[in-house]
């Protein structure tokens, strides 16, 4: 489990396709904890690390592999060398929850439609794909790119967040622009609520 407070971001060192799917190895600086098995946050999406490597000065990198499933419901497919990317390692069972529960299950891939200065901070909007406008709720928690975000306005079609300074800069938000790709996580709170009152809907 994560809880979308980015440690910052990583690059793409080398991509290899494969029959069954998709080869990333990833450059980072201070995680010097890492290991075999473990789970780790590539931009919203769960990966597991299989091969890894670290040296003296806390920098190394980490290979992950994307079935051909997470490679078509999500954009990693398409990045390449020299492409940030959002990393969050696990976090661990005595750790402090500054976020929201974060699966790193993506559910879909939405779409950047706005990006505004406002004042120190940014607002950014993003498209709401079809089947996930009941999931989201003003002042609720939703999950873009691995970030744990608050949806400061729902419009038809369409949400807001408002961005800081600190995760702007910590974050690939700075590298976006309109019409870029985001993955979108919607807070599993909501999933399961849905879930338990579903058999009571048309009830007499």
């Amino acid at each position: 489990m994560f809880t979308g407070i980015v440690e910052g971001t990583a690059t793409v060192r080398e991509r290899t396709e494969t029959a069954d799917g998709l080869r990333l190895r990833i450059g980072v600086e201070g995680f010097n904890d890492i290991g075999h098995g473990q789970s780790i946050s590539v931009s919203g999406v769960c990966l597991t690390v299989e091969e890894y490597e670290v040296s003296e000065d806390e920098s190394g990198w980490f290979e992950v592999f994307l079935a051909s499933e997470t490679v078509a419901k999500t954009y990693l497919g398409d990045v390449g060398e020299g492409d940030p990317v959002n990393v969050e390692r696990a976090m661990p069972a005595d750790g402090r929850f500054d976020g929201h529960v974060v699966q790193g299950h993506v559910d879909t891939v939405a779409e950047v439609t706005g990006v505004e200065r406002v004042g120190e901070d940014w607002r950014f909007g993003f498209e709401i794909p079809e089947g996930h406008a009941d999931y989201l709720v003003d002042k609720g928690s939703v999950t873009l790119d691995g970030i744990s975000l608050t949806v400061a306005e729902k419009r038809e079609g369409e949400f807001d967040v408002a961005v800081i300074p600190t995760t702007y800069e910590l974050t690939t938000l700075s590298e976006k622009s309109v019409g870029d790709p985001v993955h979108l996580e919607v807070d599993v709170i909501a999933k399961y609520v849905e879930n338990m009152i579903g058999g009571y809907a048309g009830a007499d």
